[in-house]
């Protein structure tokens, strides 16, 4: 299982770079996830943003950069705190996402063209619960790290 699931991180970032054949439907898996988690919760600050994505707010800012420099994310004052800007989508970066969306829609049919929806549905359920065991194995360790920290700052304390 470990080495099927390598194969197919190589071979997805291989076929999603080689695959539409046009620069313009491919995209950086960050940025289409960053831009769709754009689009799904509304705009929110970096903080936020990084915590619905499960990364560390400095690789948010990182990431968020270049599509703020791109004209895909917008950085707005916060209305609840004029200090404060949050990102939103932007029309383009919208547009963006629907056309690299509909490209990768398309390759996903492509590569599953032979299967019937049964084994699409039984793949995708799969899928899914294998990523959500990844998320709670992650939440768990960065829960144990906190809970380290923690303890060693109390320890520091004393």
């Amino acid at each position: 299982m470990q080495h099927e699931v390598a194969l197919f991180a190589r071979r997805a970032e291989q076929t999603r770079l080689g695959a539409a054949g046009e620069l313009r439907h491919t995209m950086d898996r960050a940025a289409y996830l960053l831009l769709g988690r754009l689009e799904l919760d509304g705009p929110m600050g970096v903080k936020a943003l990084a915590q619905a994505m499960s990364i560390d707010s400095s690789t948010v800012t990182r990431q968020v950069t270049p599509l703020v420099e791109q004209g895909y994310v917008d950085r707005v004052p916060n209305p609840d705190d004029g200090r404060a800007v949050l990102l939103r989508l932007s029309e383009m970066g919208l547009d963006r996402l629907h056309e690299v969306r509909r490209a990768r829609i398309r390759l996903m049919a492509e590569m599953c063209d032979d299967w019937d929806a049964e084994d699409r549905e039984r793949f995708t359920a799969l899928l899914t619960r294998f990523n959500q065991a990844m998320v709670r194995r992650q939440a768990a360790r960065t829960a144990a790290e906190a809970q380290t920290a923690a303890e060693a700052q109390t320890a520091a304390d004393s």
